[in-house]
């Protein structure tokens, strides 16, 4: 890289960081005028829905947006009457508990503060005695010093009475405190009524500005977008009122007092990611605990909120959302701390909102692609990309682990073509560039075949898998054909089988070749095949004495290059089927999935069937094995 690029790049990056230092200052001392708009934004995505169903009943635009907006005014208000009722009637009940709440704070004392109390006695009977020791004798040495009876002046006591206030300095008081979330709440519906009565107008300008280029798939991107933040704001708030009834009408049967205020704070707290429903849990139990004579009702109210929210937060928000929002916990977790930090508590409530924004932004602006990578719960690598890369780390028991897993939903023949195979043409090509060693090279060899034999002896998930470490230099196809003949015999199992029972796998000379035909006598194996792994010199050979030639049932000849490798495929084939008349004759082509070729594989004409995966040759194995095939190409 030259000096000229290399500056160019340390300009880049030093841009984003000042950009990123900006938009931070930006949010943290711009927050009063941002939160209302923020509020405004994300209130009309979930009163959007609203707006359209009235248009289409035939009601203006005009009528339709007051309308929607007059509603959500008149249940906030609503919402906000209920807690006020709610929480004045608790204050006015609770002095009747008092003898309760002064009994258990007796017990609690007891059994914490208490216990603690007898441990520490001893010691502060030691260390009283030694201050009153060290006190007496300080006064006994300055009591020459101390002024005459005469000399003492007593203190007055003074006492300072403040005014009464009159009622204009109440009322003034009152409305100082109450001026600020009146004025925010005024500020976030005027710009509520103009963002939804402009919705197309910002959309159109939004759609201006950054996909100008590209105007179908902006307009696209955008209508999607609105769509899936308006489903998730709704689908949210609907589960939370019914999270919130639940828990009413739950506390109201056990016997807790205002069970109303309780399911209406699990509804509004439920906003709050992860820890809002446990926040109301807590208030709730702790009041039972304050009534209660016993812990009986305190008990119940904490295990009936457990159950209520692990059987929603379990089972009903994954089928409900799904993954449509994208978000990773560690993302929710993270936003919620840096949301609450920038905004305070109106961040924390809006953070789960505003990450998802981003996530969607990230998902449709190439500019902000790093969004998605860093908030989706999507992996960042896919799994041929984390397969290649524990390889290269030598890390044999994670990239084992997590090919179990694949294997408990998928066979292993899918195994091979989705991960293992695409893995593997990694490794080439960074070999084939010079940007692997050839100590990298042989921890990818090594995982892959501590992958192979692992999966063969099935080993199960509390043992250690063994490593396997290949001498430098050595084929590990022969490696693993080698271990074979020395578990199954020098061919490979017996040759007292029944006639077309076994299959052949040949590489095309090459290591990469031998290594993909020693990984198809791996998958027929897993379906209970007969394979068996030959290179083209033991195909010269004569066959063994006790052999017949109609034992062989199919003959499959494996090139992972086969756009380079055609003629010498084409002329294999036609050999063996001079050789092998009876059997069928099969060409496994493996295309390089990361390759973009401007036509499709050309078939093998001397061939039988010309397959392009694993699984396509486990099926053809499966439905030809013993038939007679015609001549022909797939």
């Amino acid at each position: 890289m030259s000096t000229q690029a290399r500056s160019q790049e340390s300009t880049s990056q030093l841009s984003k960081i000042i950009g990123a230092a900006l938009v931070l200052a930006l949010l943290y001392f711009g927050r009063e005028m941002l939160i209302p708009i923020a509020l405004a934004i994300l209130l009309s995505f979930l009163v959007a829905p609203m707006v359209r169903r009235l248009t289409r009943f035939g009601m203006g635009k005009t009528g339709s947006v007051a309308t929607s907006v007059l509603v959500l005014t008149l249940v906030m208000l609503a919402t906000g009457s209920l807690i006020t009722s709610q929480l004045i009637q608790m204050g006015s009940s609770l002095p009747q508990y008092e003898s309760t709440i002064h009994h258990k704070l007796v017990v609690l004392d007891q059994l914490t503060l208490g216990k603690l109390g007898d441990i520490t006695k001893h010691s502060d009977r030691v260390f009283n005695q030694l201050s009153s020791r060290q006190k007496t004798n300080h006064l006994s040495t300055r009591t020459e010093d101390l002024p005459g009876p005469a000399d003492v002046s007593k203190p007055v006591p003074v006492e300072l009475r403040e005014p009464a206030s009159s009622p204009l300095q109440i009322l003034t008081r009152i409305a100082a405190s109450v001026w600020g979330p009146i004025e925010t709440a005024g500020i976030v519906f005027v710009v509520l009524v103009f963002v939804l009565l402009e919705r197309e107008d910002l959309r159109d300008r939004f759609i201006r500005l950054i996909g100008k280029n590209n105007l179908r798939a902006t307009t696209v991107a955008v209508n999607d977008a609105g769509n899936r933040l308006s489903r998730f704001f709704v689908s949210q708030l609907a589960l939370n009122f019914l999270v919130g009834t639940l828990i009413c009408l739950g506390l109201a049967i056990i016997g807790v007092p205002q069970a109303l205020l309780w399911g209406i704070l699990t509804a509004s707290l439920r906003f709050v990611p992860y820890v809002g429903a446990w926040i109301a849990a807590a208030c709730a139990t702790l009041l039972a605990a304050a009534i209660s004579p016993d812990w009986t009702l305190a008990i119940l109210s904490f295990a009936w909120f457990a159950c209520v929210e692990l059987v929603i937060s379990q089972l009903v928000e994954p089928r409900l959302y799904g993954h449509a929002t994208g978000l990773s916990p560690l993302s929710v977790v993270i936003s919620a701390i840096f949301w609450s930090w920038i905004w305070g508590p109106v961040g924390l409530i809006l953070s789960t909102p505003l990450t998802l924004c981003l996530l969607v932004a990230g998902h449709y602006v190439d500019a902000l692609k790093f969004l998605e990578i860093l908030l989706g719960e999507i992996p960042a690598l896919t799994m041929p990309e984390n397969f290649y890369q524990r390889a290269l780390a030598g890390d044999a028991q994670e990239i084992t682990g997590s090919a179990k897993r694949f294997l408990k939903r998928k066979s292993f023949s899918s195994y091979c073509d989705v991960v293992l195979t695409p893995a593997l043409y990694l490794a080439q090509m960074d070999f084939m560039k010079s940007a692997i060693t050839r100590e990298e090279e042989s921890r990818v060899t090594n995982a892959v075949t501590s992958l192979l034999i692992s999966i063969e002896e099935n080993k199960k998930w509390w043992k250690r898998n063994s490593s396997v470490t290949l001498l430098e230099g050595v084929n590990a196809a022969r490696h693993l054909r080698s271990k074979r003949e020395r578990d199954f015999g020098q061919w490979q199992g017996p040759l007292n089988v029944p006639a077309g029972s076994i299959i052949l796998t040949i590489g095309l000379g090459s290591v990469a070749n031998e290594f993909a035909a020693e990984i198809l006598v791996r998958v027929l194996r897993a379906q209970n095949l007969d394979g068996r792994h030959l290179s083209l010199e033991d195909l010269e050979a004569p066959p063994p004495g006790e052999s017949t030639p109609e034992l062989v049932a199919m003959v499959c000849f494996v090139s992972i290059d086969p756009q380079n490798e055609q003629n010498l495929l084409e002329a294999s084939v036609l050999k063996n089927r001079q050789r092998m008349p009876h059997a069928i004759t099969l060409a496994v082509c493996l295309n390089n999935p990361f390759e973009e070729f401007s036509q499709t594989p050309q078939a093998i004409p001397s061939a039988h069937l010309t397959l392009h995966s694993y699984e396509e040759t486990v099926q053809a194995c499966v439905a030809n094995l013993g038939a007679d095939v015609k001549e022909g190409s797939a």
